[in-house]
């Protein structure tokens, strides 16, 4: 009868120790995959959430997460829409714990270039964020005439005026270094490519 207690407390000890060991094991993988989660993983599981960011000029936004690029994302807050930079972003608020790898090695590649390229094309009002103050504050109003690799032309128009050589103010060259968000003037969409 000894004996039988005695087998019975070793394999009770070697279970718990098994159990140790898998638990050990499992949270060594649970690590290991979170590191390789990156924030646009985090951000596509987060699609179609409110969150709140806040920006390096301090500003903070909150509304729908509809679109995810490769470097930037697009929030809907009302009737308007924001292109932000990750990069300019402070903090988030509001993403889960879920994330989603992009669908395809395209739409990881579309970077914050390509959703500016979209809206030269498309013609649309924009409002540039600045990341820092200058002489006109931190924000410049216009229509983005050209992009280039790692910098933009922004036509400053009257607010409400089309873009016309006649109603230019001043053609300003904006590096996307210098670029804390961009936000659409009332109704209009970004309608770049992404998620």
């Amino acid at each position: 009868m000894r004996w039988d207690s005695l087998f019975n407390d070793l394999e009770a000890q070697f279970s718990a120790g098994r159990a140790l060991e898998q638990e050990s094991e499992i949270s060594d993988r649970a690590r290991v995959e979170l590191a390789g989660i990156e924030l646009s993983d985090r951000l596509r599981g987060a699609a179609g959430a409110e969150i709140k960011i806040v920006l390096v000029d301090g500003q903070v936004v909150r509304g729908a997460l509809s679109r995810v690029g490769g470097d930037w994302l697009v929030l809907a807050e009302g009737t308007r829409q924001w292109l932000v930079p990750y990069l300019s972003v402070l903090t988030y608020q509001g993403l889960g714990r879920v994330a989603l790898k992009p669908p395809s090695r395209t739409q990881r590649l579309l970077g914050i270039g390509s959703a500016l390229r979209a809206l030269a094309k498309d013609r649309s009002e924009v409002i540039v964020h600045l990341t820092a103050r200058t002489g006109e504050g931190h924000k410049l109003h216009g229509v983005i005439d050209r992009v280039g690799r790692d910098h933009f032309d922004l036509a400053v128009v009257p607010h409400g005026e089309v873009r016309r050589a006649g109603n230019v103010a001043a053609v300003m060259t904006v590096p996307f270094s210098s670029l804390a968000a961009l936000c659409s003037v009332g109704n209009q969409d970004f309608r770049g490519s992404g998620t």
